[in-house]
């Protein structure tokens, strides 16, 4: 029986719950019992008394316990639980003397303080193996497809032990809803040092001056990030301009389908218009960006993507940007890490906002992150949101920290922050920079090995970390080859490519080079996992030779293909070769 249930019982008519204070002249008869089952209630209220356990004489000797001959009934004795102990409520039988229960010694209901510890740590302190077995079998075969497998999505990566230990860690039980300084709790003087300590390194990572720049680390995701800015700094209905989605851009900058469909909160709430690039070289179209962004008049001009291999021309945006008057926004999420590490052209030089993830290259846990300018505006940069706005001086603070908190999010996640400091102090350190290097180097000799092969790539090779492999010449659909590496435990993405006619499909896949780099590959290594991807291609082009590209046929094709299974094989004694960041002790 449950203690709520006897609780109820008793507060029916029958007796009060007791309290501490009136313990010694209530009649409650407590006995921890785990052995007997007695039915419930069933005669008249009478008074009860908390008690002790007895040994089989005191019961004897108390008139307590059944003699042969005596009218017991197990009807008097009820039993329940308490912090997961079982207990026996015994009701005093009619009659029966107050002097009877006099040599009995009375408990307060504060139990044992040793009973109420050990019962915190029996549900408290529980491994996850012991707690929850089937979700652990779930989460090692998750471990083990990690540690057997080629990750090449560009998005994902690899983080340390320490940023584990901090996302696991007890900082998860504290509500720190606002800013630190500014807590809607109490209780928050260290959750403030951590979100300060992260927030300075996040400054510090990118080489910005506090003056000129300030940043929150609260947003959920680099999407939650991205729609604060626009709540902050837009009315419903004001015009957003970004990258197309089928030309490499990210869906949370406002994406619409063909059929005028809004896909995402900012087509939704804003008015969004793309720009895209030029179908032949796959490079941004800047002369029509311009043209395009000088008629539509955006209050906001986004640069930057999740499926775009070269530099922007930051320099080229913020000259768009100023003669139609927007704020210029750049989401990095892509290729933080590199501009961290100075590796690629930073857009703090240009920008007004600057949004990123905080996962991916930069090696933190899943989040996002929002950089604002700060102080005076430079000359000539007269932005004006709304009436009353000085044009002189940037107001982004306060409209994006409100935007975040309390106008989209409650409260921040202090596991992740604590984790994101950690990844942070990494970052600005040299040996991220060398990760970061050779991140490129790989991501060169992947395209340089795919080129050789005679295979296309969009834009012809890459900038950053991330290559872009056209498939169309093969008569390869971007899925297939996904499905067909996935089943040979190699993960990359489908992408979505302009035809020259301006159709889209699935025509290719997005390679990344930061997750196994982050595992210890290196150039000679990425050569071997091409020679895997080539491999993976010629038996795709086959199966859809002999059963079709639908996807039914297709995958009937890779169940049955020994190609597929002896691939796989190969894939894994390559993969677990190398290390695996947090799993090894």
């Amino acid at each position: 029986m449950d203690l709520s249930n006897s609780q109820s019982n008793l507060s029916r008519g029958r007796a009060s719950p007791p309290h501490r204070a009136q313990i010694a002249d209530d009649s409650i008869l407590l006995h921890l019992d785990s052995s007997r089952r007695g039915p419930t209630y069933s005669s008249p209220p009478v008074p009860l008394q908390l008690m002790e356990p007895q040994t089989e004489n005191q019961r004897y000797e108390n008139g307590d316990a059944k003699r042969d001959g005596d009218d017991y009934e197990d009807r008097d004795v009820e039993e329940f639980r308490i912090l997961g102990h079982s207990m026996c409520l015994k009701r005093r039988r009619d009659g029966e003397s107050s002097s009877l229960l006099g040599s009995t010694k009375r408990v307060s209901c504060e139990f044992d303080m040793e009973t109420r510890r050990n019962a915190v740590r029996a549900w408290g302190n529980q491994t996850l193996r012991a707690a929850d077995s089937k979700l652990f079998g779930i989460m090692e075969k998750e471990k083990q497809r990690q540690i057997m497998g080629i990750e090449l999505i560009a998005s994902e990566n690899y983080v340390c032990r320490a940023v584990m230990e901090a996302l696991g860690s007890h900082l998860t039980n504290k509500y720190s809803e606002g800013m630190p300084g500014a807590r809607y709790y109490g209780g928050n003087q260290y959750i403030d040092e951590i979100e300060t300590l992260c927030r300075e390194r996040a400054l510090a990572a990118f080489d910005l001056n506090s003056h000129a720049w300030g940043v929150n680390v609260q947003p959920y995701s680099c999407t939650s990030a991205n729609f604060a800015v626009y709540t902050g700094l837009l009315l419903p209905g004001d015009r957003i301009m970004a990258l197309d989605s089928p030309s490499g851009g990210n869906p949370s900058h406002g994406y619409c389908t063909r059929n005028g469909k809004k896909v995402t909160g900012a087509s939704i709430f804003f008015e969004s218009f793309p720009y895209k690039v030029n179908h032949q070289t796959g490079y941004i179209d800047y002369d029509k960006l311009e043209e395009r962004a000088l008629d539509f008049r955006p209050k906001l001009l986004i640069c930057g993507g999740s499926a775009y291999p070269r530099e922007l021309d930051y320099a080229r945006f913020r000259q768009i940007a100023d003669k139609c008057g927007a704020v210029l926004m750049c989401d990095m999420a892509q290729i933080s890490g590199l501009v961290a590490a100075k590796e690629c052209v930073s857009p703090f030089e240009y920008c007004d906002v600057v949004t990123s993830t905080t996962h991916k290259s930069l090696r933190g846990p899943r989040g996002g992150i929002i950089f604002y300018k700060k102080g005076y505006k430079p000359r000539g940069r007269a932005i004006v949101l709304y009436q009353g706005n000085d044009p002189e001086e940037y107001d982004f603070e306060e409209r994006i920290n409100f935007a975040v908190f309390p106008s989209l999010q409650g409260g921040p996640h202090n596991n992740h922050i604590a984790a994101l400091a950690v990844a942070l102090k990494q970052v600005a350190t040299p040996e991220y920079k060398a990760y970061m290097q050779q991140v490129k180097k790989n991501a060169q000799a992947l395209a340089s090995a795919l080129l050789r092969r005679n295979y296309k790539l969009v834009t012809g090779g890459t900038d950053n970390h991330m290559v872009l492999w056209d498939l169309r010449s093969l008569g390869l659909s971007g899925k297939n080859l996904e499905q067909l590496c996935e089943m040979c435990h190699i993960t990359l993405n489908k992408i979505i490519i302009f035809g020259d006619n301006g159709v889209i499909t699935t025509g290719g896949v997005r390679i990344g080079t930061p997750a196994m780099t982050s595992r210890g590959c290196l150039e000679s290594d990425f050569e071997v996992i091409v020679e895997f991807l080539h491999t993976a291609a010629q038996i795709a082009i086959c199966i859809q030779q002999k059963y079709g590209k639908l996807p039914k046929a297709f995958l009937t094709g890779l169940q049955s293909n020994n190609e597929v299974v002896e691939l796989r094989h190969r894939v894994e004694s390559f993969s677990a070769k190398f290390a695996m960041p947090g799993f090894e002790t």
